[in-house]
């Protein structure tokens, strides 16, 4: 049989797919659906809808950029407006990069000595170098280098942070133990990211303290990977340290960034507590990573008189294909380097258009490539210069002066802050010409057991552990958070819980405007088979943005005739017609055809294609979203929604018997879209949600390090959402369906997690429900299976309550 398919799913013949089904016919070419157009797109719809969202958030980041310049556009540098301008920007800011936890009071820098080191690194008659350590966040340190000049009065004071592959050694000109140049010492460290050792040729810490100033030296989470793993649990990753550190600590609001800022601002903290030198200047100055860290410390922290800021410098639009660990979420809303530069004003800003050492390309490669991919290259210098004249435009030009200056680090053989350059910008910080002539800096390690490995796996392990004690103590606010509302009844939750809904949608995946454009429904009929019809959906909901997929209609469906629709969604990498296809389909071993299978059962049913699909091509839209305080589900809640209108409006529909059944990722649809959209008097809604093999104590799958099956393991790298730890839980998810009926479909084979994980959180959502007296709205079903649709008590549930009789054959 001659069976025609105008879809663009990759099916070789229909009868495949519906192999007891019914009979197939063939498909008369471009019928639409009656009221809608013709569909003739060629291309496959995933794709174009993959690349409408793409162009969707690279507008918008182009957008922003022009919305960011009313922040503080004008303002006076000193006025009142500006200060108060700048302080709120900064509350912001620390919430972004999860700077926010209270630092440990500063009572001193420890010296590092055992009873066989005395903490003296090296000197050399004109400096002193000890190794130290001052206290950020309980539980956590930083730990590096004090560099003090000696036989000359300290100018200023000096945090120096190195790039993240550099030991505070290199930049302080200490070799380890054996003679080498005197001018200048190149290290190699073997930490690159992408395997490729990297050169340090600055000694910028040693600069500064050659002209008198006290420094400070962090070391910095680097990008090796040999730490990123858990050995009791067989598992190791090619993630850098960074990320290791990203993964984890971004699902509870803080960040690796953050936590480097912290350990800036204590040492900061630290310099401000002398109190017989607190009028001394404050400087923070680093290269690439640490230039980033010298830029946001000091757009934090009005006490630092002074940034100097090389090789990092630039427009950030791009920032979505650096690695992802440089992924803050919402940052371009207000915190472009422009801004940052004008959060400073009008404390003075050294920028250098310095080559960006060293520069990365892509993470490492391992037994287990699951990093995220991304790159570290040179700003250009036009491009910095652009940011910098935007920079001088944010406050009045005229009122900064020589506040915001830029240093030229590209002379051919000049390194990042080399002496020249250093010299050049403390005598403009202290007002006087430093007479410092350069002289032998030879420095020797004199350190017998030192291991610069060692350091930094306790700086890593201090940040994992800090973490981990923060996703054991999230649920206490996520308890607190919706302990506040009215549970005397469903309807008072319902009622009280209104904007909960809006602040957690806003908070957790980003709210785009309701889309109020014509979604100009085209169709176009796929499937014809003796009892069902269906046809390919495409819905505008943006300029660029569409919803797609396969609605299936009941042969039997008889005019004027009103019957439940049952959304059925597929999972990571899917398609509609995964949802659809018979026993020798590739989809059929997790799906089980349950959309063709509720459709034979007498629903409508429709398959939205979600668009988690093309691997890197679809988590760069995360990334390009992210930093606008959006994500994947701020475009699939909106889609979800202009389904429901065309649905909701179709002549065998009836509005209010709508529910949701979703498979993997399609389970993880089925706790975000739905609880967003409840049925409402100005729009449908979705009247019950079923997860299926998806459900879990969600936080600890992605921030754990102790789970075999955590996020942190695989290569889902798109996975995290920012603060879901003190937010909401699956459990708080679910629970903003109240009083909709809820599911979960649990396997106990099912890899995503385990049988008591799924139990745990979900008693949480049936205590809520039987507190209210409609425990009987919500149920879970454990199967003796792997990570597949069950189709058993979840069928019965959706015919009990979407009211549609069972057929007399079903199981």
């Amino acid at each position: 049989m001659q069976v025609r398919i105008i879809s663009v799913f990759c099916i070789v013949a229909l009868g495949l797919c519906f192999s007891g089904y019914g009979q197939t016919r063939s498909v008369k070419s471009g019928e639409p659906l009656s009221g809608t157009g013709l569909l003739d797109e060629k291309q496959q719809l995933e794709a174009l809808m993959g690349s409408g969202i793409d162009r969707f958030a690279l507008r918008a980041m182009e957008d922003a950029a022009s919305h960011r310049r009313n922040s503080i556009h004008g303002l006076e540098p000193g006025s009142e407006d500006l200060s108060s301008k700048q302080e709120e920007l900064r509350v912001q800011f620390a919430k972004l990069i999860g700077a926010v936890d209270e630092r440990v009071k500063p009572q001193g820098i420890e010296i590092v000595s055992t009873t066989t080191e005395n903490g003296v690194v090296a000197e050399n008659g004109q400096v002193s170098v000890l190794a130290v350590r001052w206290k950020v966040l309980e539980g956590m340190d930083a730990s590096g280098l004090l560099i003090r000049p000696v036989g000359k009065d300290i100018v200023a004071r000096v945090v120096a942070i190195p790039d993240a592959d550099w030991t505070p050694e290199m930049i302080s000109g200490i070799q380890p133990g054996t003679v080498g140049e005197e001018s200048k010492v190149t290290k190699r460290n073997g930490g690159g990211g992408s395997g490729a050792r990297t050169e340090c040729t600055t000694e910028f810490a040693l600069s500064f303290a050659l002209m008198g100033c006290e420094v400070l030296v962090p070391t910095l989470v680097d990008r090796d990977t040999r730490f990123s793993r858990n050995d009791e649990l067989g598992r190791s990753t090619n993630l850098s340290h960074r990320e290791f550190v990203y993964r984890q600590a971004f699902e509870l609001g803080r960040h690796v960034i953050g936590f480097e800022v912290q350990k800036v601002l204590a040492a900061v903290d630290q310099f401000r507590s002398i109190a017989q030198t607190s009028d001394l200047p404050i400087v923070v100055a680093g290269v690439s990573e640490g230039g980033l860290l010298a830029l946001y410390s000091a757009a934090l922290d009005s006490r630092i008189d002074a940034a100097i800021v090389s090789g990092y410098f630039d427009q950030r639009e791009g920032v979505w294909k650096e690695p992802i660990y440089r992924n803050v979420w919402g940052l371009l809303k207000q915190h472009g380097d422009a801004e940052l530069a004008a959060m400073i004003a009008p404390r003075r800003l050294f920028i250098e258009a310095a080559p960006m050492i060293p520069e990365v390309s892509g993470p490492a490669e391992a037994n287990r490539n699951v990093a995220a991919p991304g790159t570290i290259v040179s700003p250009s210098v036009d491009s910095v210069l652009l940011e910098v004249q935007r920079a001088r435009k944010l406050v009045k030009e005229k009122s900064v002066g020589d506040r915001i200056v830029v240093l030229d680090g590209r002379k051919p053989g000049s390194d990042p802050l080399e002496f020249s350059t250093v010299k050049d910008c403390l005598d403009r910080i202290c007002g006087n010409e430093n007479t410092y002539v350069e002289t032998n800096r030879r420095l020797v390690d004199q350190r017998k057991k030192f291991s610069a490995v060692e350091r930094q796996r306790v700086q890593i392990e201090q940040m994992v552990g800090y973490t981990q004690n923060l996703l054991r103590k999230a649920h206490r606010q996520r308890e607190k958070r919706f302990s506040q509302f009215d549970r005397s009844s469903p309807v008072a939750f319902d009622r009280d819980v209104e904007q909960e809904r809006v602040r957690i949608h806003e908070e957790l995946f980003g709210r785009l405007p309701k889309p109020t454009s014509d979604p100009r429904p085209r169709t176009r009929l796929v499937i014809d088979a003796t009892e069902m019809r269906g046809y390919e959906v495409v819905l505008d909901v943006y300029p660029d943005v569409i919803a797609s997929g396969i609605l299936l209609l009941p042969s039997d469906l008889k005019d004027g005739e009103k019957r439940p629709v049952v959304v059925c969604q597929h999972g990571l990498e899917g398609t509609p017609m995964d949802t659809i296809g018979g026993p020798q389909t590739s989809g059929y071993r997790a799906y089980k055809g349950f959309a063709a299978e509720l459709c034979r059962r007498g629903f409508i049913v429709y398959a939205p294609q979600n668009p988690y699909r093309g691997g890197d091509r679809f988590r760069t839209l995360q990334r390009k979203s992210n930093v606008l305080g959006r994500s994947l589900f701020s475009y699939i809640i909106p889609q979800h929604l202009v389904a429901l209108r065309w649905l909701s409006e179709l002549p065998n529909v009836d509005p209010e018997r709508i529910g949701f059944y979703g498979l993997s990722y399609g389970g993880k649809t089925a706790v975000r879209v739905p609880p967003m959209l409840p049925p409402t008097e100005d729009e449908p809604g979705y009247c019950l949600s079923i997860c299926s093999a998806d459900f879990n104590e969600w936080v600890a799958k992605n921030a754990s390090v102790d789970a075999p099956f955590s996020y942190l393991w695989t290569g889902e790298y798109e996975i995290f959402e920012w603060n879901m730890g003190h937010v909401a839980n699956y459990a708080e998810l679910s629970i903003l369906m109240t009083p909709r009926p809820f599911m979960v479909e649990r396997g106990h084979d099912d890899g995503v997690g385990i049988d008591e994980w799924v139990a745990w959180e979900f008693a949480k959502v049936r205590r809520h429900y039987n507190k209210l007296g409609i425990g009987h709205l919500t149920e879970i079903e454990f199967f003796d299976g792997p990570h597949t649709i069950n189709g058993d008590a979840t069928y019965r549930f959706l015919h009990r309550h979407l009211q549609w009789p069972e057929p007399e054959n079903s199981k």
